[in-house]
């Protein structure tokens, strides 16, 4: 018990209501923002879909969130440690377990994927995209991907670049970085959003975006919304666990959540308005995931003046959304090895770099069917995918159904509603009950909803 009062004494955490902000912000923007939000918000509905959205993050997203930042910052323990101070004794520790195994996963195949940004960001600068083809970038796409060298190199540059960061700590490496990147991501976005909207042709970007089609809405459009939701604002990894222990005693926890989901959801409609209408402009067709992200998009501002400025600036602001994303995510691993392992903060970073360079690799390797490694298959996954699979479809939708219910039933409400107002001092009345009422009832029936749905036991 005194190792863990002296872990818990030296502990740090952000400076200010403006630092939690752009950290956890920065933790819920990633590389889904960027092209999968977007484009799916297009394809199931524009504003149609985008309501449906912000309906499901108010009935699952926050209430999840909020519950988190209460675990976190009630006990200023990680994701593990949180749920034994909490429940001693008890198999509640679990959930915490799962946040860990599933940021151990998605870290796995995202530095993977971050890699590949990294190393767009490096062909841009080189000018590698200028005239490019169709049939030229997509040869471009498959040799960075298919590569058995590329991909590793790339790959440990990220894991590098973010282990650096994180054993500055937490005000001088996570703070000081997000709250350096997160406003620049914001100019970049907003640079290539006025670019896109004087190109001829911009107006059907813009529609296929927000022009409400309410024919679009089917069950599946719905359960779509759910799940990014809550995936979307990095919730069930630990993530706002381990940085709600970091937040400052003052800041208010409701209002912080508001604002990150209501950020993060602009930060996807920007990245949309930069897309969508260059592809339109140029006669291209919207397609989701990879191709959208690292073919038409260098394949479209190619073509265009200034293009390869712009494509500087659009795989960059990339860059720093993963890179910002993996932050949270690795904090989530060192600050488990950290308190519960009793490891220094260095030693607890370098163990979870090498760990996710080696394991990691296999992912690097197995992105493709014709990867060195891409014919290797468990369960009828390669390693990227399973990863992938198992982190997004089985413990984070378990994680944050226990974690609604472990707030609902078996925390007091007196204690949720003390640690959420501050200690009473912020009028809040309306809004917890709302809260309490959702995360008991609501979101739980939703995230069970989403978990059968994602391991195939229904079908909308």
């Amino acid at each position: 018990m005194e190792t863990s009062k002296v872990v818990t004494q030296k502990r740090e955490t952000f400076s200010s209501s403006l630092a939690v902000f752009f950290a956890t912000l920065g933790s819920a923007v990633g590389l889904g923002n960027i092209w999968k939000f977007p484009y799916l918000t297009g394809e199931y509905g524009g504003a149609a879909f985008l309501f449906v959205y912000l309906l499901c993050i108010l009935l699952v997203g926050l209430p999840v969130m909020l519950g988190e930042f209460y675990i976190g910052r009630k006990t200023r323990k990680n994701a593990v440690g949180a749920f034994s101070d909490l429940k001693p004794n008890t198999p509640w520790k679990i959930t915490g377990l799962a946040g860990v195994l599933a940021s151990y996963l998605i870290m796995f195949f995202y530095s993977c994927v971050a890699g590949w940004v990294y190393f767009y960001v490096f062909k841009a600068v080189k000018g590698d995209f200028a005239s490019v083809t169709a049939d030229s970038v997509k040869a471009a796409f498959g040799s960075a991907v298919t590569s058995p060298i590329s991909p590793i190199i790339w790959q440990v540059i990220v894991i590098a670049v973010v282990s650096s960061i994180l054993i500055m700590g937490v005000q001088k490496g996570i703070e000081k970085i997000t709250k350096t990147l997160m406003p620049v991501l914001f100019v970049l976005i907003l640079l290539c959003d006025v670019r896109a909207l004087t190109l001829p042709g911009a107006q059907e970007g813009l529609q296929f975006l927000f022009q409400p089609d309410f024919s679009k809405l089917t069950a599946a459009a719905v359960l779509t919304a759910l799940g990014l939701a809550f995936f979307k604002l990095s919730l069930a990894m630990g993530i706002m666990i381990t940085y709600g222990s970091y937040f400052t005693k003052d800041n208010n926890l409701m209002k912080t959540g508001g604002q990150v989901a209501f950020s993060d959801t602009v930060v996807s409609m920007l990245a949309g308005i930069a897309i969508f209408p260059a592809v339109f402009s140029f006669g291209m067709e919207p397609a989701a995931g990879p191709g959208l992200l690292f073919m038409t998009i260098p394949l479209v501002f190619s073509q265009m003046p200034l293009g390869n400025l712009l494509l500087i600036a659009f795989f960059f602001l990339t860059s720093i959304a993963a890179t910002c994303a993996m932050l949270s995510i690795t904090e989530v691993l060192v600050a488990y090895w950290q308190e519960e392992r009793g490891v220094s903060r260095q030693t607890a970073v370098l163990l979870n770099a090498v760990v996710i360079v080696i394991i990691g690799a296999l992912a690097a390797l197995s992105a493709d069917k014709t990867s060195l490694l891409g014919n290797i298959s468990i369960f009828g996954k390669g390693f990227f995918d399973l990863f992938d699979y198992i982190s997004s479809n089985i413990l984070l939708p378990i994680g944050g159904l226990l974690v609604a219910l472990f707030i609902g039933y078996f925390i007091k409400k007196e204690d949720l509603k003390d640690e959420l107002s501050n200690g009473g001092t912020l009028q809040i009345d309306t809004a917890f009950n709302l809260f309490y009422f959702t995360i008991r009832y609501i979101t739980p029936a939703l995230l069970i909803i989403v978990f059968l749905n994602s391991i195939g036991l229904i079908k909308f």
